[in-house]
């Protein structure tokens, strides 16, 4: 994702909200929820998401939380988000 010209910092923010009692990462059907800014472009974030299934996922999405937290992305976007697929081969992710 990509925001605005010096709207990093929030975006980042209401990504952090994902993991909050009641949002989306809380879930116990996501495994994974990193959210990484770009290392030259504070503007850039990136966000890897973990699912115990794709349906799963979209279920939880659908819901009021996960909406209105997506519905406060708009006003912080340059443009819109780029979506890869990605199988994770090996791996782990652990912060403290």
């Amino acid at each position: 994702m990509t925001a605005k010209p010096g709207l990093g910092d929030r975006l980042v923010e209401l990504l952090r909200t994902g993991l909050d009692a009641g949002n989306p990462a809380s879930t116990e059907y996501c495994l994974v929820y990193l959210v990484s800014r770009s290392a030259v472009d504070p503007d850039v974030i990136h966000i890897t998401e973990g699912w115990t299934s794709e349906e799963d996922h979209h279920r939880v999405f659908a819901g009021e939380a996960a909406q209105a937290m997506v519905s406060r992305f708009a006003d912080l976007l340059a443009g819109e988000s780029v979506y890869t697929d990605q199988v994770p081969v090996a791996g782990k992710a652990e912060l403290r």
